[in-house]
């Protein structure tokens, strides 16, 4: 398989309604997407970088510099195998691996394509559905809170996430296990906390929450150590798994007991595939989490969550709950019994609305 040619487009999709976390407020995304040619099959990619280095150190900006002037020269005409020998190609650059994710996950919806298969066949995954869960930013008050729980539950929704941050965690909390004591229920605190804070997080186990997620700093795997030591309740790493040598190092020295497996933030499939075939191995679980992707990033996080170690739910949910037009047909839907169906045709499966994404493109450049 020849990689003939790239093109990255930016666009503007403004959110259903604002979403926020303990590090920054989100109306608007600026989303890059992928399209790569290889022999003759077109895949597709999307690059979940966020607008501020608040996540991560990536940015849409960056990103763009550094797949163009970068990564694309790496691959440019390259003859491969298949698409997991994309990753030796990019390795020589250091991090940045939302922007070598967005390229990689095109090529492997280019081989798909080509073979005729469904993309999580191709990656070993065999579900023909997938379970959905929620997640929920920050609100300006409990009862807005527990209103837009309500609504998720009523749609179907397996798990509750919540965003949480200093001061905003145990009135939260306590309320939603008042109202709804049965739910599947976790907090994500995008490393809003410190060590000292961990007292208050030890009270959270009152209310028998699934997970506390990345709590501590997003580099910081020793404290998360030092803190699981202290909590029954398990914690999930987020932001401090961007490698397989951290996802290794973080389950023999104990720093979590669940690892949230999202493809942008480690650099594609290949490494994905790794971190989820490690974690299976060492008998812990693994889920999917989101980026506030539109449809094609939607159809690549249903494809990632095949695999057979992804236990639990993801944040993998409708098209709808964040815009008003998705830019794939059909748009990704969720069952009344919280699943969503894994499409069965080649590639990702869904098929990009050239018009919308048309529409929606402030910025574009080919690249051959």
């Amino acid at each position: 398989m020849r990689i003939r040619e790239v093109t990255l487009r930016e666009l503007r999709m403004k959110l259903v309604a604002p979403f926020e976390t303990s590090a920054e407020r989100t109306e608007e995304r600026r989303i890059i997407l992928t399209e790569v040619v290889a022999d003759g099959a077109i895949g597709w990619g999307e690059c979940v970088a966020g607008e501020k280095p608040f996540y991560s150190p990536e940015t849409t900006d960056t990103a763009w510099i550094v797949m163009r002037d970068f990564l694309w020269p790496m691959i440019r005409r390259k003859e491969i195998g298949a698409a997991a020998d994309v990753w030796g190609l990019l390795e020589q650059v250091r991090g940045h691996n939302m922007a070598k994710a967005a390229l990689e996950a095109a090529i492997w919806d280019a081989e798909a394509k080509q073979k005729g298969a469904p993309l999580g066949k191709l990656l070993g995954g065999s579900r023909e559905e997938i379970s959905s869960g929620v997640s929920i930013g920050i609100k300006d008050s409990l009862d807005e809170l527990a209103a837009a729980v309500r609504k998720e539950l009523s749609a179907g929704y397996q798990r509750i996430k919540i965003k949480v941050k200093p001061g905003k965690e145990l009135p939260q909390v306590k309320r939603l296990r008042e109202e709804f004591p049965g739910i599947k229920l976790m907090v994500d605190a995008n490393s809003a906390y410190r060590m000292e804070d961990w007292p208050l997080l030890k009270q959270l186990e009152g209310f028998y929450l699934m997970m506390i997620e990345q709590p501590l700093g997003w580099d910081d795997l020793y404290a998360h150590v030092e803190l699981q030591k202290k909590l029954d309740t398990p914690i999930c790493l987020d932001e401090c798994i961007h490698s397989e040598q951290q996802a290794r190092a973080a389950i023999l020295l104990g720093a979590c007991k669940i690892i949230n497996i999202k493809l942008g933030r480690v650099g594609g499939y290949y490494v994905a595939k790794r971190i989820h075939d490690l974690c299976e191995q060492n008998g812990m679980p693994v889920w999917c989490g989101g980026m506030l992707e539109s449809g094609i990033g939607r159809a690549h996080n249903i494809a990632l969550s095949t695999l057979p170690n992804f236990t639990l739910p993801g944040d993998v949910s409708a098209s709808r709950r964040y815009w008003d037009q998705d830019i794939i047909e059909p748009d990704v839907t969720v069952s009344a019994q919280g699943t969503i169906h894994v499409p069965t045709g080649p590639g990702i499966g869904f098929e990009p609305r050239r018009d919308r994404i048309e529409k929606l493109t402030v910025r574009k450049e080919r690249l051959v």
